[in-house]
């Protein structure tokens, strides 16, 4: 199977989605290196090897084959007029049957923070949930004093349901998340 004709293309204004492709994982790198310190506050723990490109290109791989298996979509959040790698977005944990659901998560270079990227990056991303995917409800699970991104999500029609306590584990400890989801307006 040729994986190459097989990646996404999702456009918007200002920014567009795309499948990472095996090229990719250099600026993939950059981007974590650039932003370890930022993105480790909001994030699992992550090994040392982590931050090399040889992981990077297994990510790269892990998020092909959890596309082919229906059970994450991971985009590249690229600009429009420099093609410049700003950040990441997924839709991961996919569940089929009878929940037809999904989590998202997404990172973004913190230099470009507070421009409207992520907003139209989340934007563009439950849109393909909902019309590509065909999902009903699509979650979102966020430290309660991450503002901004609380902001994004509820910017992008998202609604808060509620704080899940000590539910994931970042840097070593369990941290409360503020629950906000949006369901599919076909769905409604």
């Amino acid at each position: 199977m040729n994986l190459e004709n097989e990646k996404e293309l999702l456009e918007g204004k200002s920014i567009y989605l795309r499948d990472f492709h095996e090229k990719d994982a250099v600026e993939l790198l950059r981007l974590q290196l650039e932003n370890r310190p930022f993105f480790e506050k909001y994030s699992m723990s992550r090994p040392a090897d982590f931050y090399t490109e040889e992981a990077q290109e297994k990510r790269i791989w892990k998020f092909t084959l959890d596309k082919q298996n229906d059970e994450g979509y991971n985009f590249g959040i690229f600009h429009n007029e420099t093609h410049d790698l700003l950040g990441t977005i997924n839709l991961f944990q996919v569940l089929r049957g009878s929940l037809q659901s999904a989590f998202i998560g997404y990172f973004l270079d913190r230099k470009f923070n507070g421009r409207g990227f992520t907003t139209e990056a989340v934007k563009l991303i439950v849109r393909y949930g909902f019309d590509e995917l065909k999902l009903h409800r699509i979650e979102a699970g966020v430290m309660p004093h991450n503002s901004a991104s609380i902001r994004v999500l509820e910017k992008s029609g998202f609604h808060k349901e509620g704080i899940a306590r000590k539910n994931v584990n970042i840097n070593g400890k369990w941290e409360d998340h503020q629950v906000l989801a949006i369901i599919n307006p076909a769905d409604e």
